[in-house]
């Protein structure tokens, strides 16, 4: 196939319209071109409120080097072979089917593919299936009441099934994961746009459909899952592990185990760390989360307040401040809803979601600060964990169990609001006034409002005074790294650290990726065998 870049076409065109620019490109006649595959596809908004698609483009069409050389465009070149590719199994047995622990992206997708190519996994989640699950978050919103082993952070889909669903990654390629885990979502529901969207998103409500799907199809290739089954401890013998205990008394034996337990599993971390599992303190950040009127944010983006084809405008912000710290826009949910994600009691997180439709009336986004190991009065390796922890009740406090919220104008002369102006929160789970500037240290909030001012010089209004803070946003990703040999096991052999929560992972897409190379690396290393003994 012949590959096309860079190639730009008004966003209300027709297929008849792509087709006509191709052939122009190619300079050929348009009854000549083969099937047509979009690879990308990025909004150029540098003309607004003329708004265009930039596409990368595969066509089949004959005597392709020789249309190539007719063309004499850089731009256009024969399409390189881009295909994911499982490895050849190993030559070791498995004695037991692999463990995976946690049914986050990272758990779910090692999952998927150790099913598929026979290895049977069995997949153990602490928190409910998706539709269980959904039913209890929802009434933690509505009554506070939280089950602390299903919730925002726990439960099958992990974190990531009450967010907006991005599917975005800086994550480099090479071995074409990121195509296979889109691909893999598409077949399980997901819209086909993720596959060249620059920007994918599935959105919360879709993504738990997909979640199911992926379920039901890991089930019909052999794999087992068990959902309220929490690991609570892990016998190693030799340096290496050979049981997990499911629910304190149940024994499970195995001796390759998937450790995929997501950013919140604090109780397993310290227990890893009991036990001699090596562990690191890593950087991560912290910060409050800020409404706009999503028209006020769209109007900035693409020029009118309401774009049709395109739908709520997201955006992306980053500052340097005075002080030497960075300050960013982090899971940015274009209509999309601020929600409590607590997993702690005293404790209290937030989070931002959007379904599919991003149709709220506000825009919200962390606005957050990179703190390091040096920031933690707890220099151990669970040091990042005290840290979100005290940050957390401090949270609590000020809302009095609901989120803290403020105007931006009072957080700014260090006051509490007293009542909300034009922006009316959009959240889910009870809120009340406090002053956030008694959560965050001083330095970190100097390097907000530093940050929130410069931004408003970049989106006209986004340091308007009645935006709407609140916090505060502390699981943006893992406190903790554990260290991982060529072969993706820890210090103790047969125990592979997958995912956000061990540290390889900052996403969704990222977080999938990493339990592919996961899978890859059991597979490597042992034979299929789909009849175990447990």
């Amino acid at each position: 196939m012949i590959r096309i870049m860079d190639m730009k076409l008004p966003i209300s065109h027709t297929k008849q319209e792509m087709e006509k620019k191709i052939a122009k490109l190619l300079r050929v006649p348009i009854a000549t071109i083969g099937p047509i595959k979009i690879r990308r596809r990025s909004i150029d908004a540098r003309k607004k409120p003329q708004l265009f698609y930039s596409y990368i483009v595969d066509v089949k069409v004959k005597k392709e080097r020789q249309i190539v050389a007719n063309c004499r465009n850089n731009k256009v070149y024969i399409a390189p072979i881009e295909q994911y590719q499982f490895p050849k199994s190993g030559e070791e047995n498995l004695k037991y089917r692999p463990v995976i622990i946690g049914s986050g992206p990272a758990g779910m997708f090692c999952a998927w593919m150790l099913a598929k190519h026979g290895y049977a996994p069995l997949l153990l989640e602490r928190g409910s299936q998706v539709e269980r699950r959904t039913e209890q978050v929802e009434h933690f919103w509505k009554t506070g009441e939280l089950n602390l082993q299903s919730n925002v952070q726990f439960g099958e889909g992990g974190a990531g099934t009450f967010s907006d669903g991005k599917l975005n990654t800086l994550v480099k390629d090479t071995n074409f994961r990121n195509r296979e885990v889109l691909e893999i979502f598409v077949k399980s529901g997901a819209p086909e746009e993720i596959r060249y969207d620059s920007k994918p998103h599935i959105g919360t409500d879709v993504l738990r459909i997909v979640v199911k799907n992926m379920r039901e199809q890991i089930l019909k290739w052999g794999g087992t899952i068990r959902f309220e089954s929490q690991v609570t401890d892990f016998e190693i013998r030799n340096g290496a592990i050979c049981s997990v205990t499911v629910n304190e008394k149940e024994i499970i034996p195995c001796e390759a185990v998937v450790l995929a337990i997501g950013h919140s599993a604090r109780d397993t971390f310290y227990h890893l760390n009991k036990i001699g599992i090596e562990m690191q303190s890593k950087a991560f950040a912290v910060g409050l989360r800020m409404e706009h009127p999503q028209k006020m944010i769209t109007k900035s983006q693409y020029g009118v307040e309401e774009q049709k084809e395109l739908g709520a405008a997201p955006y992306k912000v980053t500052k340097k401040t005075s002080n030497g710290r960075g300050v960013y826009s982090f899971c940015m949910c274009p209509g999309g809803y601020v929600v409590n994600a607590s997993s702690e009691r005293g404790r209290l997180a937030i989070n931002g979601m959007s379904n599919a439709a991003r149709d709220t009336q506000n825009a919200n986004a962390a606005l957050i600060v990179t703190v390091t190991p040096e920031d933690f009065p707890d220099q151990t390796p669970l040091g990042g964990i005290a840290f979100q922890r005290e940050l957390e009740e401090k949270a609590y406090k000020l809302g009095s169990g609901k989120i803290p919220v403020q105007l931006y104008g009072d957080f700014k002369e260090n006051r509490c609001s007293k009542a909300f102006g034009q922006v009316k929160p959009s959240m889910k789970g009870d809120y009340s006034m406090a002053n956030l500037r008694e959560l965050l240290p001083e330095q970190l909030n100097d390097s907000l409002i530093e940050g929130i001012e410069a931004f408003g010089t970049m989106i006209h209004g986004f340091n308007r005074q009645d935006a709407v803070l609140s916090g505060v946003e502390s699981r943006t990703s893992s406190p903790v790294r554990i260290p991982r040999d060529e072969n993706g096991e820890a210090n103790i052999k047969g125990l592979y650290p997958c995912g956000e929560g061990a540290g390889y992972a900052g996403g969704i897409t990222s977080a999938a990726m990493d339990g592919l190379r996961m899978a890859e690396k059991i597979a490597q290393k042992y034979l299929p065998n789909s009849l175990f003994t447990i």
